[in-house]
């Protein structure tokens, strides 16, 4: 462990950055590495960060090595600057011809940089949990390693099938728009976006919302990979066929009120995966709000044992 910082019982480790196949994956760990592993995938556009560090703490006191990691493209891991911004908008559209348009990096390309975290962390198999995009990888590293599964746990997340309904048009509209590159503007951008995405039934931690965003746009500011994120999952079409191969005691979470995965997602990922358990929360966005986030670790842990 290169430093590391002791929270009550906790150990977190300091940030690391590793060579994962063609690129460098930044992460961090929480807990005792004798411990079960467990990673944790986050979604689009997200540094690690945004895994609370509460959460992964309570999660490591529940008897696990926490993982988290930038995914390639945001935060302190590989850019693909050299390709660019895609064209987002053939995609956007559920292009049919969306196969031959040019992505740097599809989903798969995402879930093998997981798989490569797990082989320089010398982990034969861990617990996977993704949200979002996360889910979507967590998802593909079932289908394509599912030796490297232990259980999967996919989050306000979806199949990719281009028959399930479309996000509301407040949430669409946040996915065409560009952050602003001024630390102030972009906190304010932080707060309003979160408050869609997050629905009226549970109110944001505001306080929280303004200092995460502002640790993650002092952390690494990088909106164009946000894009290329954007494009491999709209690339990479669906996994619907495939998880239905899937044999791994899965457990799916979705909220009600999520605008940007609506909550058809979710049921479809639990009815395309064998005897996958599925929890739908009421009220819940596409976020896990406080009062909400005590179950959702409980119900993980629960699963994962």
């Amino acid at each position: 462990m290169n430093g590391a910082i002791v929270m009550g019982k906790i150990v977190q480790s300091k940030e690391t950055v590793v060579k994962v196949n063609e690129v460098e994956l930044c992460y961090d760990t929480f807990g005792k590495s004798t411990d079960t592993p467990m990673l944790l995938i986050m979604g689009l556009g997200s540094q690690m960060i945004r895994w609370p560090e509460a959460f992964c703490q309570q999660l490591a006191g529940l008897g696990f090595w926490i993982i988290r990691y930038d995914n390639r493209d945001v935060g302190k891991s590989t850019k693909f600057e050299s390709a660019g911004v895609p064209n987002l908008m053939p995609l956007l559209l559920g292009a049919e011809q969306s196969d031959a348009i040019s992505v740097p990096y599809k989903v798969l390309d995402m879930a093998q940089d997981a798989v490569g975290l797990l082989d320089v962390l010398n982990i034969d198999s861990a617990h996977i949990v993704g949200v979002s995009m996360g889910g979507m990888i967590a998802q593909s590293v079932a289908i394509h390693y599912p030796e490297r599964v232990r259980t999967l746990t996919s989050i306000m997340s979806s199949t990719g099938d281009p028959n399930l309904p479309r996000p509301k048009p407040e949430a669409f509209t946040l996915l065409q728009q560009r952050p602003p590159d001024n630390r102030a503007e972009y906190i304010e951008y932080s707060v309003q976006r979160q408050q869609i995405l997050s629905g009226p039934h549970y109110p944001i931690d505001e306080a929280y919302v303004r200092d995460l965003a502002g640790r993650t746009f002092d952390r690494n500011f990088h909106p164009e990979g946000t894009s290329r994120q954007l494009a491999a999952i709209l690339a990479s079409g669906s996994r619907k066929e495939a998880l239905q191969n899937v044999q791994i005691p899965t457990l799916v979470i979705h909220g009600d009120a999520d605008p940007l995965v609506p909550v058809e997602g979710g049921k479809d990922t639990a009815n395309s995966i064998p005897g996958a358990k599925l929890l739908i929360i009421e009220g819940m966005g596409h976020d896990i709000p406080v009062k909400v986030a005590s179950q959702i670790l409980e119900v993980i842990s629960k699963h994962a044992k």
